[in-house]
């Protein structure tokens, strides 16, 4: 018997209109929107479904890919949608977590509104780039960058500069496809070497900062102080962490969940490495709930790497 897994996009593919659909269908997709703006003070309506100049802003973004993917996931389960796991990529873990019934809506309103505010203020906009890296593999981007950060610092573990002159891998996204992050001049850098390394294609994003990255490390510790505050729920459905590639479920204490959930802020995406886990243990359908088909766009190409059947809805 098969087993399915929901997954959550993140930063990147929002878009105006999203999630009108459920809205315009089920009650319960509503209500998200109605809540999230009693919680925020902030007209989900027109931030989500009209133009205006808010929605690629890091404070305004995350807050309407949370809301558009739990309305949805609402609306997908009153149709019958049944699920046995979670995943999200970066923001989208978040709504990974209220999937797998520890984390509520409102706290998670409430969080991701303050960690998208505190990620977009952390790093001055033009000091942090990110840039996708396409044709090598995962350990030839760590090689490189190893060493590059070697040659650059000397020693990384020592580097006391507000803004290290280091450059990470912020999201592994599938085979062949990497993100890295950091200083803007360094990304540049890296980019180069990374190219002399027979990297196909090299391409800065278009995003406000330095995600994923120890710039935003600051950001991550805010969060810590609002996460403390907040009392999780056991898990139902298991969900696999970004950081860590591995599984949360009922037996995570809350405590490690936000140790894992500030540190995400500023540690890599394993959202690779944590859909090969899940493919290996047997998950072989896998819903995208949000804008966009980016991640069933990863996990095909993952499963193919693998040699495995799967199903993408």
């Amino acid at each position: 018997m098969g087993k399915t897994v929901v997954m959550f996009p993140g930063q990147g593919s929002q878009r105006t209109g999203m999630g009108r659909e459920s809205y315009n269908s089920c009650t319960s997709s509503v209500k998200c929107f109605k809540k999230a703006g009693e919680l925020t003070g902030i007209n989900m309506e027109h931030l989500i479904f009209e133009e205006n100049d808010l929605l690629d802003k890091t404070e305004y973004t995350q807050i309407a890919l949370y809301v558009t993917e739990i309305a949805q996931l609402a609306d997908m389960v009153e149709q019958g949608l049944t699920y046995d796991a979670a995943i999200g990529l970066s923001l989208g873990e978040y709504s990974a977590l209220t999937a797998s019934g520890a984390l509520s809506y409102e706290d998670g309103v409430r969080l991701v509104r303050n960690r998208g505010i505190y990620m977009e203020q952390e790093v001055p906009a033009g000091i942090g780039a990110m840039a996708a890296v396409i044709g090598l593999t995962s350990d030839e981007v760590d090689s490189v960058l190893a060493k590059y950060n070697k040659d650059k610092s000397g020693n990384t573990e020592s580097d006391n500069d507000m803004y290290p002159d280091t450059v990470s891998a912020a999201n592994y996204n599938c085979p062949g496809q990497i993100v890295i992050s950091g200083k803007k001049e360094c990304v540049q850098e890296a980019m180069e070497v990374l190219k002399e390394a027979g990297a196909r294609r090299t391409l800065l994003l278009n995003v406000s900062g330095p995600f994923h990255s120890k710039l935003l490390k600051g950001a991550g510790d805010k969060l810590m102080k609002d996460l403390e505050k907040v009392t999780f729920d056991k898990v139902k459905y298991p969900y696999v962490a970004n950081c860590t590639a591995e599984y949360v479920d009922e037996n995570t204490s809350s405590g490690y969940i936000k140790e894992l959930l500030s540190k995400q802020v500023y540690s890599s995406v394993r959202f690779e490495q944590s859909v090969r886990k899940m493919i290996a243990d047997g998950y072989d359908t896998f819903v995208e709930v949000g804008p966009g088909k980016t991640l069933s766009g990863f996990v095909k190409k993952i499963a193919k790497s693998m040699e495995k059947e799967v199903v993408i809805k």
